[in-house]
């Protein structure tokens, strides 16, 4: 049966239309905001964690240069605590912070993994007295040198804001709040109140991402970007202040306009 001509039209324009769709948001806008112009030896990393399962977790969203006695020195001025190992005496420990609401500033944090390796470093700092809430970040050494000459990590950081039972598991877990660019700008605003970053850079992470879920089944959203802090040696604190590299225009538009987005989110 042959469409009439007006029908064959309007079949026309739905196709083209669906093309140009799928050309910009599957080829066009991931390739305006992807850039590591600043750190070429991070493209085509991935960009989110797995938990044991193999479920994707949380999106990496910081980045820190430097090497681990530079960043223990750094988290350290900024207040930020080493997270303890998971021992039997630290599950304990955590259980009773949480149960009693009496500080442990340094309890554990679940797993998490990046090219099957565990976190190998791992900071929080409190939220009230208790464990069950934090802001912590998990770290991963991912470059011995970049282009500064000094090892890159990337992170994660989240805000745990209660204990509950995974979404996914039901195993009891901490539950992170949904805005983790609010976390990524915490710990800049740290490092460089601590006076411990000589410059601060982007690069892109996972993109824009409205609707994701981590690997307990919680909803976040992010612009997509993870902020780089390039921290002082050997903790020697800096006097002026760090220099700030900036984004490409269009990525520095694209940020305007999904701040815009993700303030409404929040209201």
């Amino acid at each position: 049966m042959k469409l009439p001509t007006r029908g064959r039209r309007w079949l026309i324009i739905f196709a083209a239309a669906a093309t140009v769709y799928l050309l910009l948001a599957y080829i066009v806008a991931p390739a305006l905001w992807t850039h590591h112009e600043h750190e070429p030896g991070l493209a085509n990393l991935p960009m989110v964690t797995r938990t044991a399962d193999g479920i994707p977790g949380d999106a990496l969203n910081v980045g820190l240069v430097g090497n681990r006695e530079d960043i223990i020195r750094a988290m350290h001025a900024a207040e930020w605590f080493p997270a303890d190992p998971i021992t039997l005496r630290t599950s304990i420990d955590i259980v009773g912070s949480v149960v009693l609401d009496r500080p442990y500033h340094d309890a554990p944090v679940s797993p998490l993994y990046y090219d099957g390796k565990k976190e190998q470093l791992a900071f929080e700092k409190p939220d009230g007295r208790s464990a069950d809430r934090r802001h912590h970040v998990r770290l991963w050494q991912v470059l011995e040198k970049g282009t500064s000459g000094r090892p890159v990590w990337l992170g994660s950081i989240t805000f745990d804001r209660g204990v509950g039972l995974s979404h996914d598991t039901g195993q009891v877990t901490h539950h992170i709040g949904p805005d983790i660019d609010a976390e990524r700008d915490l710990l800049m605003r740290d490092l460089r109140a601590a006076d411990m970053v000589e410059a601060f850079f982007q690069i892109s992470g996972i993109g824009p991402t409205l609707l994701a879920r981590n690997g307990e089944g919680d909803r976040y959203y992010t612009d997509g970007e993870i902020d780089v802090a390039r921290l002082v040696v050997d903790g020697v604190r800096r006097a002026e202040p760090p220099v700030t590299l900036p984004p490409p225009v269009l990525i520095a538009l694209k940020d305007r306009v999904w701040h815009s987005v993700s303030s409404s989110i929040a209201q």
